[in-house]
């Protein structure tokens, strides 16, 4: 059952992930650059840090060398983003679907931003980054709402349990 839920948080995370990046793409590079005041400075960095995030984190599970933020250096337009967060976001789907239950709760290394280290189980960092992503699409949703986008449904973890029920 365990790895069963981790599998339908992934499959969750791919389709917020694709709803958000759906209304990303309706932006102009005006709404996609705009200044405001959150977390990040701009839709563009927040997606870049959403992106980054899932990404990194399946460098730390599989142990790939020097791993690196994309946050730190990106300089891409907004397709070649959402090309890469499409990829992160799917890797972690991916990721999780492959990987044997007795696995879940190994041990992973990793870099913070600064440079400082840490550990926990692998279903810890998993978990997380699904958290992590859920919350800065909501603070997306937020800039998206600022920018004058508007165009929205819901991506709550409930409406897609819905919208994908197999037993109810």
């Amino acid at each position: 059952m365990l790895k069963q839920y981790f599998t339908d948080l992934a499959a969750y995370n791919s389709w917020a992930d694709q709803k958000a990046m759906d209304w990303l793409s309706q932006i102009t590079d005006e709404q996609w650059e705009l200044v405001n005041k959150s977390s990040f400075s701009s839709i563009k960095q927040t997606a870049v840090h959403i992106a980054s995030a899932e990404k990194i984190w399946i460098n730390f599970w599989t142990g790939a060398a020097d791993p690196v933020y994309l946050s730190a250096n990106f300089t891409g337009t907004k397709n070649e983003l959402l090309a890469i967060w499409t990829a992160a976001s799917n890797g972690l789907e991916s990721y999780i679907n492959s990987h044997p239950e007795e696995e879940l709760m190994r041990p992973v290394s990793f870099i913070y931003p600064n440079g400082n280290t840490g550990q926990m189980r692998y279903y810890q960092t998993f978990a997380h980054i699904v958290n992590h992503s859920t919350y800065h699409r909501g603070q997306l949703v937020t800039l998206l709402r600022q920018a004058g986008y508007s165009h929205f449904s819901s991506i709550d973890l409930a409406t897609y349990h819905i919208l994908h029920a197999d037993l109810l």
